[in-house]
């Protein structure tokens, strides 16, 4: 293994330790745009784009576009899309309960997890919270002044105990898990008996919440938190030729894509390139921020706008565009081979996976596999195809639901990995820097 893949790699896992949610990737995404000289964006404020510019603008703090200008004639735009949350618990608004001298956790799903792997280990609470202005200061459309702060607490803040298999003698044959009673963190254990009653309760966890952000607790109107795993990323195997890290799925593609985009720097002569991070994926994209929101589209059709193109040459420059999706893939299994399909069986290490699909689950066609294996061809990065046994249902991802507010042509790509949607997955050593290669091959058509 090379030393710029150690490098890709453990730059890999700082960014995903620094985004425990949704918000922090955006954050860091953003970070990093400005770094890389690319100009905030307002969706509330009028675009002055410019030839040779780099801009990026984010939607709800959990979503964000990237996008540079050609300084010649543009003849499409070059995509790609990817999303930046992952299955977790989230707190409900009153997240507080009280059970003998425990104090837990009110949760639900957020996704489809393996709820089993969030049992017994440190976890953490992250995610943002919202606090209102002084004087009752309102913004102009009449509404109250609201601010976003991040937080994350320490690792450790919660866990989830598993019952005893002195309780529960079935653990090791079909254990099911109910979301509502067996998977409630405890984040506090009222020894001296000062709890006297919920309220006292739901005082102290957000009187924790707001000194994390730096706020007083009375202030904060709203939140939007979550149940995370704080545990670093790792090398795996005896030569190391394995990683392992919390949300892999799908924050590996989003650092993939975007170091591609960056390393492009916006070097295609003639199309605009186009990073999108989005959200809500895990639970079907059916949100202002989703793959299924107008997001990508209003920002395509507002910087074409501002460069003099509208109408019929908007619609022409769709035509002949295209986006690579980006949602982590499904390796062969050790263990269980014979849930992949007898001859689509994509290994990590092997490669980007191409996805395809006969219900078209999955954009990829003829043509966009073609289109993207000449791609990697070009920049020297193996590929191989993923299919379901035909007997399994798969998902679906981004490519799809984007299309139906941005009809262009996609393929459906991914990195092979093991234990999808496991609090802590397993992907190869080699294969996040063949998609940054590929993808700034990509990004320089």
């Amino acid at each position: 293994m090379n030393s710029q893949t150690k490098k890709t790699n453990n730059a890999l896992f700082d960014f995903i330790n620094n985004s425990p949610t949704c918000f922090h990737a955006v954050e860091n995404l953003a970070t990093a745009y400005e770094k890389a000289g690319f100009l905030a964006l307002s969706e509330k404020e009028s675009w002055n784009i410019a030839p040779g510019g780099k801009y990026f603008v984010r939607r709800n703090g959990s979503s964000i576009i990237g996008f540079t200008i050609p300084k010649e004639e543009v003849n499409g735009f070059h995509l790609s899309a990817s999303h930046s949350d992952s299955p977790c618990f989230k707190l409900k608004q009153i997240p507080v309960t009280r059970t003998e001298k425990y104090l837990k956790l009110n949760v639900e799903k957020y996704g489809g997890m393996i709820m089993s792997t969030w049992l017994d280990r440190p976890l953490t609470i992250a995610g943002r919270i919202f606090t209102r202005e002084p004087a009752g200061k309102k913004n102009a459309a009449g509404f109250p002044v609201l601010t976003q702060h991040l937080v994350c607490l320490e690792p450790g803040s919660c866990i989830i105990p598993n019952v005893c298999i002195h309780f529960e003698r079935n653990m090791n044959s079909g254990m099911e898990y109910n979301a509502q009673t067996d998977m409630a963190p405890i984040f506090a254990v009222d020894t001296e008996g000062k709890i006297k009653n919920d309220e006292d309760a739901q005082k102290l966890f957000w009187s924790v919440i707001a000194k994390n952000a730096g706020v007083k607790p009375e202030t904060i109107m709203g939140s939007d938190l979550y149940i995370c795993n704080p545990e670093k990323g790792a090398w795996i195997g005896l030569s190391g030729d394995m990683i392992a890290s919390p949300r892999l799925d799908d924050l590996q593609c989003v650092f993939g894509t975007f170091r591609g985009f960056v390393a492009a720097g916006g070097s295609s002569r003639t199309f605009i390139g186009v990073h999108a991070v989005l959200d809500n994926e895990e639970v079907g994209s059916t949100t202002r921020q989703g793959a299924a929101s107008t997001f990508l589209k209003d920002t395509l059709v507002r910087l074409c706008e501002c460069l003099g193109i509208g109408g019929q040459d908007y619609l022409r420059l769709i035509a002949d565009s295209f986006m690579v999706s980006a949602d982590n893939a499904h390796a062969v299994h050790p263990n269980h081979p014979e849930k992949s399909d007898a001859g689509n069986r994509p290994y990590m290490n092997g490669g980007i996976v191409i996805k395809s699909h006969g219900g078209q689950k999955y954009t990829s066609d003829g043509y966009s596999i073609g289109v993207f294996s000449s791609i990697c061809k070009e920049a020297g990065v193996p590929c191989q195809m993923f299919s379901n046994r035909s007997d399994i249902a798969g998902g679906s991802t981004l490519g799809n639901i984007s299309n139906t507010q941005v009809s262009v042509k996609a393929v459906d790509i991914g990195l092979p990995q093991l234990a999808m949607h496991s609090a802590y997955e397993t992907a190869g050593a080699l294969d996040t820097q063949y998609l940054v290669d590929a993808m700034t091959r990509y990004y320089r058509l």
